[in-house]
This record gives C-alpha cells, structure tokens and sequence, in this order.
C-alpha cells in the first residue's frame, strides 16, 4: 500500500493528469445529461452542449496520453542504479531492468584521458558502450602498455574511485613492486588463453558497463616521419624531437605494419548506431588505432554516426598552433575521406590563469575555423566542454555525451519512434543531465568573471581597484622569457581584437601579458 501511495507524491507528477482527466469526465458527463434531460434545445445550447462534450473528450484523451508517458518515464527512473543520489526515485510497480542493455550501440576510438573522459560520460546512457584502445609497447614492456585498458575500464566501473584503488594497488614483494591490474591481466590471460577474452571477462568481475578492446593483440611501435625526413621510432620522444628538430610531423605509422585487428572490433563499429573518434593525443592515441588494417575502413563503410570531439588545447610537440580544421585534416589524410560526419567542439571560456598555465608548457587554445570545417562537408556541433580539474583544463563528460545522444534522439524522432521506450530513457538522462550542465556553466561563468572588471556608472568596479595589483604583476612575470618559448597563432589573433569597451579591453590586457614571449623560430 505504501509504494502504491508513492505514486501520488509531488515528485511522481501523476495527480495533475489524474484531475485534468476527472474534469474531462465531468464536462462529457454533463454533455451527457443535458441531452437526456432536455426536451427541446436551442441551436445555442446544442452548440454550448458540444463544446462541453468535445473539450471533455479532449482532456481526458490527452491526460491519459500524458499519464501513461510518465508512468513511462518513472519507469525508466526506477531502472535507473546509476545516479543512487537522486531525490525523485520513485518505487515503480514495474521494474524493467533492460533499458540500458536495449540502449544504443557507441564505439568510442582513442586513448589515453580524454577517451576515458567520453566512456565517463556514456555510461549514463547506455551499457552497450564499446572502447576500442591503442596498445603499443613503445620498445618496453607489454605490462606497461596495459595503462590505457586499466584507465577505461576504471572510467566504466559504477564506483570509480573504488576501482581505481583497486587496480592501481602496488604489491611489494621485497624491493620490487607490482600493479594489481598487471598482475591480474597476466594471470586472466594465463588462465583463459588469449588477452581480448580476458578483458571481456573483466565485465562480469568486476561489474563494468560496456566493454574494452584492445585494438590489435600484436605488438607494435607507433611512429612519426616528420616534414624534414626524420624517423622517430619512439612515441615517448616524438614531442622532444619535434621542438629540437623545429619540424612538423608528416605522417604517423605503426611498425610493423602487416599487424591484424583484434577479434571483435569490426563487428563492433558496423554494428554501431554512433563512432566516435577522440579527444586525446591526436597522432599518438587517435590516429593510431585508424592505422590499423581494417578499421578506416569499416567505419567509412557505418552507418552510424561518425563524431569526432576537437581538443580543446594543442599538445606540444604534435599539435603545435593547429587550428580545428588542421586536426581534421590530419585525420582524413590518414584514414580517408567519410571518416567524419560531425564535430564537436568548444566554445566556452576558460579562467586566463589556467590558459597561461599550458601557454608556458608550450600549448595554446585551439583555433576555431569554423568557415574551413564546413566546406569539408562536416556538421559542427557547438558546446561549452571545457572544465577544470586539478588545475587541468578538461572536457565536460555529460556536455560531451548529451550531445552524442541528441544525435540518436534526433534519429529517433525522425524515424518517428517516440513512443519507443529507448527514446524516453535517452530524452529523460538529457533534461537531467542538461540541468546539472547549466548549473556547473554558471558556476565557471562566475569564476571567469572575476577576471574581468564591471564598469558602472563610468568607473571600474571595485574589483578592479582591488585587482590592479594583480594585472600589473602578471605584465611583469609576462615580460620574463619562458623556459620553452612558443609562438601561438591566439596571440596574433588576440592583437587584431579592437575593442570599445573597457571590461573587454581589460580581458584583452590580461590575456596578453599571461603570453610568453615569441619565439624566434617556427614551429
């Protein structure tokens, strides 16, 4: 009786439809019985009787409509384990446990943080998530190249911070150490006999949503030929040699070369309802796994949705002053034309102090040439993705997912399937999702502007009295020569900005005395 009684709280938003339903009982009724009782009528009260007959008809049809699609919806809350914290679950009478299995199919190709930072988002979707990861050995050890795998499926685990004390646990034995994660990764695939199934297998043991598979299962080394003619057969040392070399990379590839895709994989991309390629190193976690005989090709061949996520910085050493069109480029040129359909990239602000951070590690914000994109044909998907964690500009996992899943939802639609109840699972995560994003926009918002002055009145805010100090500092340290100097191509964008008013001229100010100084040579 209880839980019977729990439909009809605030939060179930059942007793709205209940009443318009009883209202439109009573006007047909009422229609009803004027009928009966009347002898004679005139055309006005016949008329006035009809309306009354209709509009109850109506609103009962539509509450009943909008009363079955909440029960729906409730549904699918009470499915929902993955947000324990929330306030609005209701104890349905049905419990359907196969929503997310029934959820759509994404492949996730990449490495490194930002695939795990993609899979972290996803997972609050959909459990048919499949993370197809780059596993080089880069000359070392094939123990140490399991990072990647371990890091996936710690971003797929339902308790994250649990799993990754788990498998990143050292052993001691004497002076020497071991991870639990390579010694349990060893030991699987001595018992089961080959490495893909004892990945798979780490689904069931330690209750992961979706999957990871490893690219290839042979061993290879990733490559760069840089535009000079240079050959570095070390991934490790590609940013180094790049910055002595003052040259850019031509081309990636993986040695050997006669290497075969790993069991799994292509059947995962053509079965696949979205593709997404990054974010991440472009030549050293993204493009890699394109290399690999087989894949470019299969996802060429999807009809999925082919997305690719733009960084939001450039890497030193790879990426050097590359705008988002230049990361595109690279990909095609190494996989192919309708490799990508749409992109999505960054438009929000970023806090200056963190931008001066990585400008000093020789990194810059991405250029956003939009105008370039678009005539390759590409659908740009615009999103405020950057956040800040640690001190490190990362992207937003839910602004990343919500928009991947609207491209679904969208698919839905059109295909006229909204009644369909993986429709409503994926609507629903969006609106919550959506808020949660808004709320955390703000709070950036806040901090962003903080940086900046507020001019009322014609005098500057009191904020800015108090900030003086700190800008006159920061032109002072943005005077000192940096340990590795960098030309950006933001710093030139940033001079031909003219700006009238003074809080944008301020913006302006801080964000060129936080430059280091231009290099003289070319990156």
């Amino acid at each position: 009786m209880k839980k019977f009684l729990k439909w009809f709280k605030s939060e179930a938003k059942i007793k709205r439809w209940i009443l318009l339903i009883l209202i439109g009982m009573v006007l047909v009724c009422y229609g009803i019985a004027q009928i009966l009782v009347t002898e004679e009528m005139s055309i006005k009260e016949l008329i006035k009787i009809a309306i009354c007959f209709i509009i109850g008809f109506t609103v009962t049809v539509l509450a009943t409509i909008c009363i079955q699609k909440r029960t729906l919806e409730m549904l699918v809350q009470e499915s929902d384990t993955r947000d324990l914290e929330r306030e609005d679950n209701i104890s349905s009478l049905i419990f359907n446990k196969k929503v997310y299995n029934q959820g759509p199919k994404v492949v996730v190709i990449g490495g490194g943080s930002g695939l795990n930072t993609v899979l972290r988002g996803l997972k609050n979707y959909t459990d048919n998530i499949t993370a197809i990861v780059t596993v080089s050995d880069y000359g070392e050890t094939t123990i140490s190249a399991m990072d990647d795998i371990k890091d996936s499926l710690i971003a797929l685990s339902k308790d994250e911070e649990q799993m990754s004390k788990l498998l990143n646990l050292r052993m001691y034995q004497g002076d020497e150490s071991i991870k639990f994660s390579d010694l349990y990764f060893s030991a699987m695939e001595e018992v089961i006999g080959n490495f893909t199934e004892s990945i798979e297998e780490a689904k069931s043991i330690f209750n992961i949503t979706g999957r990871v598979l490893p690219v290839t299962l042979d061993s290879i080394k990733i490559c760069a030929e840089l535009e000079d003619g240079t050959i570095i057969e070390n991934k490790e040392k590609i940013p180094e040699i790049v910055n002595k070399k003052v040259s850019k990379i031509h081309r990636i590839f993986v040695s050997p070369t006669n290497i075969r895709v790993a069991p799994g994989v292509i059947d995962a991309i053509r079965e696949a309802d979205s593709i997404v390629i990054g974010p991440g190193s472009l030549y050293t976690n993204v493009i890699p796994n394109l290399l690999v005989p087989g894949v470019s090709k299969a996802i060429r061949e999807s009809k999925a949705f082919k997305v690719y996520v733009s960084n939001i910085m450039t890497e030193f050493g790879q990426t050097d002053n590359y705008s988002l069109s230049e990361h595109i480029n690279a990909i095609i040129e190494h996989a192919g034309k309708n490799i990508i359909d749409y992109c999505i990239y960054d438009t929000g602000e970023i806090i200056p102090e963190y931008i001066r951070k990585y400008n000093k590690e020789g990194s810059d914000l991405v250029e956003q040439d939009v105008s370039n994109v678009k005539g390759m044909g590409i659908k740009l998907i615009q999103r405020n993705l950057s956040t800040i964690e640690n001190d490190t500009i990362r992207h937003n996992p839910d602004a990343i997912a919500t928009a991947i899943v609207q491209l679904i939802c969208d698919d839905l639609k059109f295909n006229d399937m909204q009644n369909n109840a993986q429709f409503y699972m994926l609507d629903t995560r969006i609106k919550e999702t959506n808020k949660k994003v808004r709320n955390e926009q703000k709070e950036k918002a806040k901090l962003i502007n903080e940086y900046k002055p507020v001019k009322r009145d014609g005098k500057v805010s009191k904020f800015y009295e108090k900030y003086n100090e700190r800008i006159e500092s920061i032109r002072e340290s943005g005077k000192k020569k940096p340990s590795k100097p960098y030309r950006t191509r933001r710093t030139r964008e940033t001079k031909k900005e003219k700006e009238e008013n003074l809080k944008d001229k301020l913006a302006k100010q801080i964000r060129q005395t936080r430059k280091p100084k231009k290099a003289t040579g070319k990156h």
